[in-house]
């Protein structure tokens, strides 16, 4: 799979399904990259163009000096589809994912036909926080960061299971400059006002054992959207699409015809 050069970085991405079909683009969460969505892929509908793509200073897409901005994070999604002629996408967005899903949406509703948000919010944490964790990260290295991550995941008993185990392994591999950058665009963002302005429809998705954003703060972010759904994942932790692509995918796939996008 190719990287694209955009904006001060190498872009790592991923394409599958139809590449004529109707673009559905997908961010993934801090700390991870786009191998969270190998389980959903194979079971949507395979008329659609899949694009899944690494956030910069995760996975194969190359790490820049951060601190990054919700700006550059949004102005690299929106490079990414204005190189590959993407328009009128669905935009599925995971944490900090979903951050840029709202911000891109905003900027550039040209782009965007639809909105997944899934386990985000229009403001995640506070400074503090992620001062707090950039810290850690940066004295400690990404090993001190995985832990408590995997807690606030998936719960005490989430985090022995299997899928929080292989998830780990995905963890370990990523750089800590890129997750440091990460930390300081999430805690200088707060989309309450402009996602508010948004009309177009949108998804909401959420893990009942999600501790980093909790369905409720899932759903207070979904209410800003006018006519915007909302649904609870059980059993799932902040990433549905790794511990239950079953359910993901089948939530993603409704929402797919329901707006005719397939």
């Amino acid at each position: 799979m190719p990287h694209i050069h955009l904006n001060d970085i190498d872009m790592y991405y991923t394409s599958h399904g139809t590449p004529d079909g109707p673009p559905v683009v997908f961010a993934h969460a801090l700390g991870v990259d786009h191998r969270i969505w190998e389980r959903v892929i194979p079971l949507l509908p395979q008329s659609a163009h899949f694009i899944c793509y690494d956030l910069r200073g995760h996975g194969q897409t190359s790490t820049a000096q951060p601190p990054y901005s919700m700006g550059t994070l949004v102005r690299d999604a929106e490079s990414l589809m204005e190189a590959l002629d993407l328009n009128q996408a669905m935009f599925v967005g995971l944490s900090i994912g979903g951050l840029i899903a709202q911000g891109l949406a905003v900027k550039r509703y040209d782009l965007i036909r639809s909105l997944v948000l899934s386990n985000t919010a229009a403001k995640i944490g506070n400074p503090p926080l992620w001062a707090a964790r950039q810290e850690t990260a940066k004295t400690k290295g990404m090993a001190h960061i995985i832990d408590e991550t995997l807690l606030r995941w998936f719960g005490p008993k989430g985090a022995a299971l299997d899928d929080a185990l292989s998830l780990r392994t995905i963890m370990e591999g990523q750089n800590t400059q890129g997750y440091v950058g990460c930390c300081s665009a999430i805690s200088g963002t707060d989309f309450y006002t402009p996602t508010s302005g948004l009309r177009l429809p949108t998804l909401g998705l959420a893990g009942s054992e999600d501790r980093s954003t909790p369905p409720d703060l899932v759903r207070e972010t979904l209410d800003l959207i006018p006519g915007s759904k909302f649904e609870l994942i059980r059993k799932s932790g902040h990433i549905p699409p790794w511990d239950a692509p079953e359910n993901f995918a089948q939530h993603l796939s409704q929402f797919m015809k329901e707006t005719g996008h397939v």
